[in-house]
C-alpha cells in the first residue's frame, strides 16, 4: 500500500539538527524523498547515513547557507524541483533592543526572513507550472505575541507571518498550499544561541515542546490545505487574547514575559 507522501520530494532547510532533522525522519516514514539543506556538511552526511540505514530511503543533501541569497539562487538552479518546501532554518538572540547589535539584527533578518523568501521564490515557478505544491514556513508564537528581550526575533517572525499571509492569497486560485507553523519554545539547540545565560530555559523548561510532537504534526498536514499550526494550545489562546486586548495582556503578563 502506497504511503501518504510516496513520490513527493520534500526540501527542508536547517535540516542538520533540531526540528528540521525530526521533520526529515517523519517525512521519510511517510514515503517522501527528503532533500536536506544546511550549512554543516558533516551533520548532513551523518543524518543522511542514519536515514539510509534505518529506512533504506532516498535522501540527498545540499550544503546551503540561507543567509546568502546568491548561494540560494545557485543551488536551486541545479536542484531538482520539489513538491514541498519546509523553510525551517532560523535562529534568535534574546537581548533588549538597546543591547542587540546591528550585526545580530542583520544576521537574523538574512536567515529568518530574506533566506526564507528567496527559497520560496526559487520553488514557486515549478509549483505554479504543475499547479501543486506546499510551502511550510516555520514561524513562531513570537510572531503573534511580542515580548521583551526579543524585539528583533519577534520582528523577523512577524515578517514571516505577513509574507506567508500575502503569499497564501496570491496563490489562492492555484493548487499550492501555504502553511505557517507557530510553535512555542521547543527542546532543541535553538536556545544555545538565543539564551546563552540559560535564564529562559530555567524559567520555562517544563513547558517546552517535544520536537517529535511538532515534527509529527507538520508532516501530518503536508499537501493539505492547512492555514496554520499553533502549539501549544494554551499559548495560542494567549496570542488570540493578545490580539483582542493587547494592553491588558502586556500589563498582566509583563513580569512573566521578562523571564528570559
Amino acid at each position: 500500500m502506497p504511503k501518504r507522501l510516496e513520490d513527493k520530494k520534500v526540501l527542508i532547510t536547517g535540516a542538520s539538527a533540531g526540528l528540521g532533522e525530526r521533520i526529515a525522519y517523519f517525512a521519510v516514514r511517510e514515503g517522501a524523498e527528503v532533500i536536506l539543506a544546511a550549512r554543516r556538511e558533516d551533520r548532513l552526511d551523518a543524518l543522511k547515513q542514519s536515514i539510509a540505514t534505518e529506512f533504506d530511503a532516498k535522501c540527498r543533501t545540499i550544503v546551503l547557507d540561507v543567509s546568502r541569497t546568491d548561494q540560494i539562487e545557485e543551488v536551486f538552479q541545479t536542484a531538482e524541483p520539489v513538491d514541498i518546501l519546509v523553510n525551517n532554518a532560523g535562529f534568535g538572540i534574546f537581548e533588549t533592543a538597546l543591547e542587540a547589535s546591528l550585526e545580530d539584527m542583520k544576521a537574523m533578518f538574512e536567515v529568518n526572513v530574506f533566506g526564507l523568501i528567496a527559497c520560496t521564490k526559487m520553488v514557486l515557478p515549478h509549483m505554479i507550472r504543475q499547479n501543486s505544491g506546499h510551502i511550510i514556513n516555520i514561524a513562531s508564537q513570537a510572531g503573534k505575541i511580542a515580548t521583551p528581550k526579543s524585539s528583533l526575533y519577534t520582528a523577523t517572525k512577524h515578517a514571516v507571518l505577513g509574507y506567508s499571509n500575502s503569499l497564501r492569497m496570491e496563490l489562492a486560485e492555484t493548487g499550492i498550499h501555504v502553511t505557517t507553523v507557530n510553535p512555542g519554545p521547543i527542546k532543541t539547540d535553538f536556545f544555545k544561541t538565543a539564551d546563552k545565560k540559560g535564564d529562559y530555559i530555567r524559567s520555562v523548561g517544563r513547558w517546552m515542546l517535544d520536537p517529535d510532537q511538532v515534527a509529527r504534526k507538520i508532516v501530518s498536514i503536508m499537501m493539505t490545505n492547512k492555514r496554520e499550526i499553533n502549539l501549544p494550545g494554551w499559548m495560542n489562546g494567549v496570542s488570540k487574547l493578545y490580539q483582542l486586548f493587547p494592553t491588558l495582556v502586556e500589563r498582566t503578563g509583563r513580569s512573566a514575559f521578562y523571564k528570559k
